[in-house]
């Protein structure tokens, strides 16, 4: 658990794991370092595993209104060239889910040379006429201040209709601790600017100028970021490789964890291998 300042602003990061090559996984909108507890141990054995907080997340600086993805990039090369003094690391894996593997995507294209592999889950290269709906809808209600009212109409919709009846229990206690969350005004005053920090991103033509290895995690029953947002990406990033957890919503970490680190890990593991048959 550490921390560094990025133009003056605190960034709050993690380093698990004490050897092996650097996987740095990058945070959905709604999510911090502490929404990957649960995986940290089987992802950090043999390899150093890094978690960070973007700007208006868990335990990193606030930021004023108005901003965009750049200065979670440059956050971002804030957080490698911390690890380049602390640590002597100068590239790495990177890996997001949505709104992490979009600023995945960025910092790919502007900081080539630190990207060794790029595993993007449930993301996309542009925000969709549909989701830019999505996230006005998701602002209107927060303006009013109702947890709750927020609840319902940023979560249910994550899950896929399958998880939320078998794991009713589980969903349930997470409303209860997410409706005290978004109960604090202050929490949906970070998630309406982290929302708004999307609202005109779009790499889609930029995509062929990605050359290291990628795979795209698509989740078959993703209502957010549907599969046909990761088939631009892997049209558009050549010799990319493209898998979809079948039976997932958009939550795909928590509807199949061990999926999910399987292909992180696996994908992250092969390193400079060539592999011919």
């Amino acid at each position: 658990m550490a921390e560094f300042l990025f133009d003056d602003k605190k960034v709050y990061y993690e380093v698990h794991g004490d050897e092996g090559d650097v996987l740095i996984l990058l945070n959905g909108i709604m999510m911090s370092t502490a929404s990957w507890t649960a995986f940290v141990k089987t992802l950090s054995r043999g390899r150093r595993l890094v978690l960070v907080d973007f700007f208006d997340q868990g335990q990193s600086a606030r930021l004023e209104p108005g901003y965009d993805h750049k200065i979670q990039i440059e956050l971002l090369e804030g957080l490698a060239k911390e690890l380049e003094k602390e640590l002597g690391i100068t590239s790495f894996n990177l890996s997001g889910i949505s709104y992490g593997g979009e600023i995945a995507l960025q910092y790919a294209l502007a900081y080539p040379k630190r990207v060794k592999r790029l595993i993007l889950a449930d993301a996309a290269a542009r925000t969709s006429p549909w989701l830019r709906n999505i996230g006005d809808g998701w602002n209107a209600v927060a303006e009013k201040g109702d947890g709750r009212a927020y609840y319902l109409i940023a979560i249910p919709v994550i899950y896929s209709t399958r998880f939320f009846e078998e794991r009713e229990d589980w969903m349930n206690k997470r409303e209860e601790t997410l409706v005290e969350y978004f109960s604090d005004k202050e929490v949906l005053a970070r998630l309406m600017r982290l929302t708004d920090s999307s609202r005109n991103f779009n790499v889609e033509d930029r995509l062929g100028e990605i050359k290291c290895p990628t795979l795209i995690i698509s989740a078959s029953e993703d209502a957010l970021v549907p599969v046909s947002e990761q088939e631009i990406l892997h049209r558009g990033i050549k010799g990319s490789e493209h898998v979809t957890i079948n039976g997932s919503g958009h939550a795909s970490m928590y509807e199949f964890p061990e999926t999910f680190i399987a292909l992180l890990a696996g994908f992250a593991d092969i390193g400079d291998d060539e592999i011919t048959v």
